[in-house]
C-alpha cells in the first residue's frame, strides 16, 4: 500500500510549489472566462431577442438596437442556438485536444501553453465584447469565433496535465492531483463572480474582465514556468520522485585543469582527456497517435469519459440557467449559488483521490462515487424552491460527480501516460491527456445540444432522467477495469494471509 500522501509531499522543492501554482491558475483563468459564456446566458439570449422579452437588460440599451439588430424571433430560439453554440465549441475543442496532445510531445510545452492561453483570450474578447460594442449581431459571425475558441483552448488542458506529470511521480499522484484539479471548480468559481459584479453593467463587461485577466496569466506563465525538472538539474523517477540528474564522476571538473592525468608517450607527457564510458541517453521519442489509444486503459477510460463528462458539462454550460428560469431567481443569484456544485467538485476530487492512494486502486472508488451520484440526481431534479436546500444538493452532486470527471482528467490520465506498457518513452503523457479529454468532449458536445432539445420538449425533469442514465454508462464502461482491479486486490490479500 503506498505510503501515505502527506508524508511524501515533504520531498517537494520549491519548483514544485511554482509549476503547481502557475499551471493550476493557468486553468483556473481558462475556465473563468469560459464560466463568462454560461454565467451570462439569460443577458444574451434577452439582447439577441425583440424587446417584449428583454425585461431583464439594462435600462440604458436602446431599444431600437433589439428592434434592428435582434437573432431570433423568441426566447426559445435563442436557447437554441445557445445550446448549439455549446456543442459547437465542444467540437471544435475535442478535434484540437487529439491534435493539440500530438503537438505537446512534440513541442515546447511552455509556447503551446501560452498561445492557447492568450489566443482564446482574445477571440472571448471579440466574441463578447467587441461584437457588442460595434453592434456587430451575426449568427455565423458568432459560430466562427467560438470554433476557434474551441481549438485554441484545446491546447491548454494537455499541456498543464503534461507538465504535471513531469514534476510529480506516481506515488501520491491521486491526492496531488486530486487537488490540483481543483483548478476547473476554482476557475468556475471565480467566473462566476466576476460575471456577476459586472453583468449590471452589460455582459459585454464580463467578457473584457475575464479575457484581461486570462491574456495576462498567459504573458506570467511563458516568462515563469518550468516544464520539466531537467531544466533545473534534476530528474524525476516514476516512483520514488524526484533525484539529481545523473552525471559522470569528471562532470565536476573545469575542461581545462591542472588535476588532468598525465600520460608519457616516446618520453613526452601529453594530458589525456577521458572519454565518457557510455554515450549520453538520447531524449524518448513521442509516441504515435494510434499507439497511445490502443494503450491498457485508455478506451475504456475515454468513453467513461464521454459519458461523465456530458453530465458535468452540462451543470457547468447550463446550471444557472436552469436556476433562474426554472426558480425565477436573478442571474446574479442564481450564479453565485451554482458556485455549489463547484465546491463539491472540489472537494470529491482531492478526497477520492487521496483514498484512491491508500487502496492502490482508482477503479472502485470511481464506481462507488459514480452508482450514488446517480441517487443525488434524482434527489436534486425534486429540489424544491428554497436556495439553502438547493445548494446542499448541488454541493453532494458535485462530490459524485465532480470528483470522478476530476479523477480520470487529471491523475488517471497522468497514470496511462506513464504507465510500464510505454516501455521507456515518456513523451506519451499530452498524447494520452488530449484523448482521453478530447472523447470525453465529443461526448459533452453532442449532449449540450441533446440538453436544449430535451428540456425545450419535454422539461427539466427529463433532462436530469437523461443524466442518470449518462452516469450510468460511465460505470459501466470502467466495469471491466473494476474487476480486473478486484481481481488483483483479492489476489494481494490471499498472498498476504498465505505469508503470514
Amino acid at each position: 500500500m503506498p505510503s501515505l500522501s502527506c508524508g511524501y509531499l515533504s520531498q517537494y522543492t520549491h519548483h514544485h510549489l511554482v509549476a503547481f501554482l502557475l499551471t493550476f491558475f493557468s486553468y483556473v483563468l481558462l475556465h473563468a472566462s469560459r464560466k463568462t459564456f454560461s454565467n451570462v446566458k439569460v443577458s444574451i439570449s434577452a439582447q439577441w431577442t425583440p424587446s417584449p422579452q428583454n425585461g431583464s437588460a439594462p435600462p440604458y440599451s436602446p431599444g431600437e438596437t433589439w428592434e434592428d439588430n435582434r437573432l431570433f424571433s423568441d426566447e426559445k430560439q435563442a436557447t437554441l442556438f445557445l445550446g448549439a453554440l455549446d456543442s459547437i465549441f465542444l467540437f471544435s475543442y475535442a478535434v484540437g485536444l487529439y491534435l493539440s496532445g500530438v503537438i505537446g510531445d512534440r513541442v515546447n510545452l511552455r509556447y503551446v501553453l501560452c498561445f492557447g492561453l492568450c489566443g482564446s483570450a482574445a477571440v472571448e474578447f471579440v466574441f463578447g465584447t467587441l461584437t457588442e460594442w460595434l453592434k456587430i449581431y451575426n449568427v455565423y459571425f458568432y459560430c466562427f469565433l467560438w470554433v476557434l475558441n474551441g481549438l485554441l483552448q484545446s491546447a491548454v488542458w494537455p499541456c498543464v496535465v503534461a507538465v504535471m506529470g513531469n514534476w510529480f511521480g506516481k506515488t501520491g499522484r491521486g491526492f496531488v492531483f486530486g487537488l490540483w484539479s481543483a483548478c476547473a471548480s476554482v476557475g468556475n468559481i471565480l467566473g462566476a463572480f466576476l460575471a456577476s459584479s459586472v453583468l449590471k453593467y452589460g455582459y459585454e463587461y464580463a467578457f473584457l474582465v475575464t479575457s484581461v485577466v486570462q491574456f495576462a496569466g498567459g504573458v506570467v506563465v511563458f516568462f515563469g514556468l518550468l516544464t520539466s525538472p531537467k531544466e533545473v538539474g534534476l530528474s524525476l523517477e516514476s516512483e520514488t520522485g524526484l533525484s539529481p540528474v545523473e552525471t559522470d564522476t569528471d562532470s565536476h571538473r573545469p575542461l581545462m585543469s591542472d588535476e588532468e592525468d598525465e600520460v608519457e608517450v616516446y618520453g613526452r607527457r601529453y594530458h589525456s582527456v577521458q572519454q565518457p564510458e557510455e554515450p549520453l541517453e538520447e531524449p524518448p521519442k513521442a509516441i504515435g497517435f494510434c499507439q497511445a489509444f490502443c494503450l491498457p486503459g485508455v478506451l475504456p477510460y475515454s468513453l467513461a469519459y464521454a459519458c461523465l463528462k456530458l453530465v458535468n458539462y452540462s451543470f457547468f454550460f447550463w446550471l444557472p440557467f436552469y436556476l433562474s428560469n426554472n426558480f425565477g431567481w436573478k442571474e446574479a443569484e442564481a450564479d453565485r449559488l451554482s458556485v455549489w456544485y463547484d465546491v463539491g467538485g472540489i472537494v470529491g476530487g482531492t478526497l477520492q483521490g487521496l483514498i484512491s492512494d491508500c487502496m492502490g486502486k482508482r477503479a472502485p472508488v470511481l464506481a462507488v462515487s459514480l452508482a450514488l451520484a446517480m441517487g443525488a440526481l434524482v434527489g436534486y431534479s425534486r429540489s424544491p424552491n428554497d436556495q439553502v436546500i438547493n445548494s446542499a444538493l448541488l454541493a453532494t452532486t458535485g462530490f459524485f460527480i465532480g470528483g470522478p470527471s476530476n479523477m480520470i482528467s487529471s491523475a488517471i490520465s497522468a497514470d496511462l501516460g506513464r504507465q510500464e506498457a510505454l516501455r521507456g518513452s515518456q513523451e506519451a503523457l499530452a498524447t494520452v491527456t488530449g484523448i482521453v479529454d478530447g472523447t470525453g468532449s465529443i461526448g459533452a458536445a453532442g449532449g449540450q445540444y441533446l440538453v436544449s432539445l430535451i428540456e425545450s420538449r419535454l422539461g427539466w425533469t427529463r433532462v436530469f432522467y437523461f443524466f442518470v442514465v449518462m452516469t450510468g454508462g460511465s460505470i459501466l464502461f470502467i466495469t471491466p477495469l473494476l474487476i480486473k482491479e478486484l481481481r488483483a486486490m483479492w489476489r494481494d490479500r490471499h498472498s498476504v494471509r498465505h505469508q503470514l
